[in-house]
């Protein structure tokens, strides 16, 4: 069972009119670590024409529930120091801009070592296949800067297969002896051939076999939240195709660079690298606004 804690993150709001505070905040996360995903309700007493949302110096895209409630998600990159960080709010009516900051302290996470064998080819790729390596590389950067406006999920994420997932997330990865990337996703203990489904709405911007990942789609969810899902022995869907939860997109494979059979899920977060297990755990949790209080 996934451990589950509600974050309570808030400290004073400055206004730039001499008015009562309009603006409350809240945040529910499975944690407040590296890697992690918040999700934060604001609420205001008069509605808000625009709202804008900054932490950790990255900008995330806030979407309006009713005339007087917010919701964003926001992610704690593996890179991000433990520490006070500030999250500033800025709020618009028309006449007025309201700006509002809270605090939020990132606690320390170790992160295992995880030592694989794989073909060569994949740790030192054959010179051939470097052009192929970079073009997918500025494919994929281009996809991760991705801010569309549009929300097409309204439920809580789900996971893509019923199959127990790893703690392999921001593991330091060794391959064949030698150090690489962090490890960027969940892996699922998934067999050949089971139906990978969306775990949400959006639409399809890359349905490839690529290098490194193999068969690989990827969604786009809006908002700077995009999913890729690796090593797909088929792909069910083109580029340009809209999904809804629970749509199959895929088969489970070991294509790219694999051990074995397995799903592996990468979500990126307005650039940010966060796991996917918890999006799915900040999308879940109730909400809880209260008007003041501080993290532990």
């Amino acid at each position: 069972m996934m451990r589950v804690l509600m974050a309570i993150v808030l400290l004073s709001t400055t206004l730039t009119a001499s008015q009562a505070p309009i603006l409350s905040v809240s945040a529910a996360a499975r944690s407040i670590q590296p890697g992690e995903v918040v999700r934060l309700t604001i609420d205001t007493t008069v509605p808000m024409a625009t709202l804008q949302l900054e932490a950790f110096g990255v900008s995330f895209v806030p979407h309006k529930v009713t005339e007087t409630r917010w919701r964003a998600l926001l992610g704690i990159d593996l890179d991000v120091k433990p520490g006070r960080h500030t999250v500033t709010i800025v709020a618009a009516d028309g006449t007025r801009t309201t700006t509002a900051t809270r605090t939020l302290v990132v606690s320390t996470r170790s992160f295992p070592t995880r030592r694989l064998t794989v073909e060569p080819k994949y740790v030192d790729p054959p010179a051939e296949v470097t052009t192929r390596i970079v073009s997918e590389n500025e494919q994929l950067t281009a996809i991760w800067a991705l801010r569309s406006t549009d929300h097409p999920w309204t439920t809580a994420f789900t996971v893509p297969v019923p199959d127990p997932a790893n703690s392999a997330f921001g593991s330091r990865s060794v391959f064949n002896g030698q150090p690489r990337n962090p490890h960027g996703g969940a892996d699922f203990a998934s067999p050949a051939g089971r139906p990978v489904t969306a775990p949400a709405g959006g639409r399809v911007v890359l349905a490839s076999d690529l290098y490194f990942t193999g068969g690989s789609v990827v969604i786009d969810h809006g908002r700077g939240l995009i999913s890729l899902f690796a090593h797909l022995s088929s792909i069910d869907v083109a580029p340009g195709t809209v999904v809804a939860a629970g749509d199959v997109i895929g088969q489970v494979g070991a294509t790219g660079r694999v051990t074995g059979p397995h799903l592996h899920w990468t979500v990126r977060l307005a650039g940010t690298r966060v796991d996917p297990l918890s999006l799915i755990a900040a999308t879940q949790l109730p909400d809880s606004t209260v008007s003041n209080g501080l993290l532990p």
